[in-house]
């Protein structure tokens, strides 16, 4: 059934210019050596040692080993697909319309041979009686709508942990915008539901964005700053999720710069440096040195995409990280070529030659 089983991608040939920066770099302010690191073994290793019962272990192991290219790997390659809610249905789908039928986004992930599809309640509800059998779903329960005017920003809940159990999902997703003004409510609300996603089996994804527009200056965006998305995922982890989702980090020094909160210089002096994969350590040492698992995700969709997918992976497997979840670069095309550049994605994670750092 699977459009594309291989994907021979030249990862030194679409990185170019950065291949040898980004292929041969050692991080030293804090070494591999300190990390959980992901492999065949992690749920045993690691999440298995926590307080999560055994239903929340089979979801998880669900994740990671039921389907995909990257199954028993301790990878994850997962397709998100929200978007419709939060950038509205128009501006996500109108590339390519095929995606307003749920079970397309559904499809997109089984012949890219993702791990998990994440969706809305009525996206996955749609085709759950389907397809829930045959590949893991994650459900977001709560989202930005955008359709008031003027726009504002806050994550409400749309869906409840007890619909996701009930149409065979594996896990849930949640957002929290730190912060925003918003984000007390956020943290309790997500709080609260994680933990009764605990008690049903479910296991947790926590979207860890940040969100205030103080954070972007004339200067830089620091809502992409290493020191406060890593600060994000500890208060993340906090309250149990097991895998965070994180942009990549492009920059350094938001706690400096916007001169709030308390921050340390060796954060910027010895833990991190210049470097995105120095960075994106930063935020796994944050999600308890990589006990609970990070997956960054893909990015808005653009030119050159399939290059831009190919060095996120890159960063994320050599700072130690888990996977990525990428969307819009993928269902804003043509499936096969969405197929293509998930295939990708993984093979830098199923690559040897792309080391941990």
């Amino acid at each position: 059934m699977a459009l594309a089983t291989q994907s021979n991608v030249d990862i030194e040939g679409l990185l170019g210019d950065e291949a040898k920066t980004l292929l041969e770099h050692k991080s030293t302010g804090i070494p591999r050596e300190m990390l959980h690191l992901p492999g065949p073994d992690f749920i045993d290793r690691v999440y298995a040692q926590t307080d999560r019962n055994p239903q929340v272990l089979r979801s998880i192991m669900a994740l990671f080993n039921r389907t995909g290219r990257l199954a028993h790997t301790g990878y994850l390659s997962i397709l998100p697909v929200d978007q419709g809610i939060e950038h509205s249905a128009g501006a996500s789908f109108a590339p390519n319309p095929i995606y307003f039928d749920p079970e397309k986004i559904v499809e997109l992930a089984v012949e890219g041979q993702c791990n998990a599809v994440a969706s809305t309640l009525g996206v996955l509800g749609a085709c759950s009686r389907k397809w829930a059998h045959k590949i893991p779903f994650i459900v977001k329960i709560n989202h930005n709508e955008f359709l008031t005017y003027p726009n504002k920003f806050d994550q409400i809940m749309f869906a409840n942990v007890q619909q996701a159990w009930d149409m065979g999902a594996v896990a849930v997703g949640a957002t929290i915008y730190f912060g925003s003004e918003e984000s007390s409510r956020q943290i309790q609300e997500v709080s609260q539901a994680f933990a009764h996603a605990h008690e049903l089996g479910l296991a947790t994804i926590l979207w860890c964005y940040l969100r205030n527009p103080a954070f972007k200056t004339k200067e830089a965006d620091y809502h992409v700053a290493a020191d406060l998305t890593g600060q994000a995922n500890h208060l993340g982890v906090t309250i149990e999720a097991d895998i965070i989702k994180q942009k990549l980090p492009e920059n350094n020094g938001g706690y400096t710069a916007l001169n709030f909160g308390k921050t340390d210089k060796r954060v910027y002096t010895e833990l991190t440096t210049a470097s995105q994969i120095d960075m994106t350590r930063y935020q796994i040492a944050n999600c308890y040195m990589g006990r609970a698992g990070l997956i960054n995700s893909g990015g808005a969709s653009g030119a050159h995409d399939l290059q831009d997918a190919v060095r996120t992976a890159v960063i994320n497997k050599r700072a130690g990280g888990t996977g990525l979840i990428s969307g819009r670069k993928a269902f804003q095309k043509p499936m096969a070529e969405g197929v293509q550049l998930l295939n990708a994605i993984q093979d830098v994670y199923l690559s040897k030659d792309v080391t941990i750092a």
